[in-house]
């Protein structure tokens, strides 16, 4: 002989312990959330130093890409062989902060200049592709960055600082970490 049993109806009591536990693992994770959060670094240790990695695939040549590290703006220019030509034909006596533009890139790797997006006069942000020199312009003051981020004339007293940085290989960088 079978036995078969018939299947109960839920009843008021079972809804009542299904939402009453649903509002109890609600109230659980409402109370444990500050303390996982907490873990998290807070955005001011983000900034002061994790290294960013950045595509350079999608950057076209003569192309300046902007982005922030620890804070602080950066370009990422794609130079064109006549911009590398023209920085590297300027006379070292020319220039007010000597500094050769083979000192400000990587061998092998002319096209691309990494520096710091902030003028050294005041830390006001160069228009890039403008001043007679076709690299940056401060309007703040009138600052002439070159195609090598050279100051050229103004009240600049340096050139625009190079990060540190590498090359993961030929399409990506990291900044803030050096080989």
């Amino acid at each position: 002989m079978a036995q078969t049993t018939a299947a109960q109806e839920p009843t008021r009591r079972d809804f009542l312990f299904l939402a009453t536990g649903a509002m109890g693992a609600v109230g659980v994770a409402a109370a444990a959330w500050p303390f996982i959060a907490q873990l998290a670094p807070d955005a001011q240790t983000v900034a002061a130093g994790a290294p960013v990695e950045v595509d350079l695939t999608p950057i076209a040549e003569g192309q300046i890409v902007k982005l922030f590290w620890r804070g602080a703006l950066i370009f990422v220019r794609n130079r064109t062989p006549a911009e590398i030509e023209a920085a590297r034909a300027t006379p070292l006596d020319d220039l007010k902060d000597p500094e050769p533009d083979q000192a400000r890139v990587m061998e092998g790797r002319e096209n691309w200049l990494i520096i710091f997006g902030n003028c050294t006069h005041l830390g006001c942000v160069p228009l890039d592709f403008q001043g007679q020199y076709g690299g940056w312009f401060c309007p703040c003051h009138g600052s002439v960055f070159d195609t090598s981020g050279r100051i050229r004339s103004g009240p600049a007293p340096i050139n625009l600082p190079v990060p540190p940085y590498r090359f993961v290989d030929d399409g990506r960088i990291v900044i803030g970490e050096t080989a």
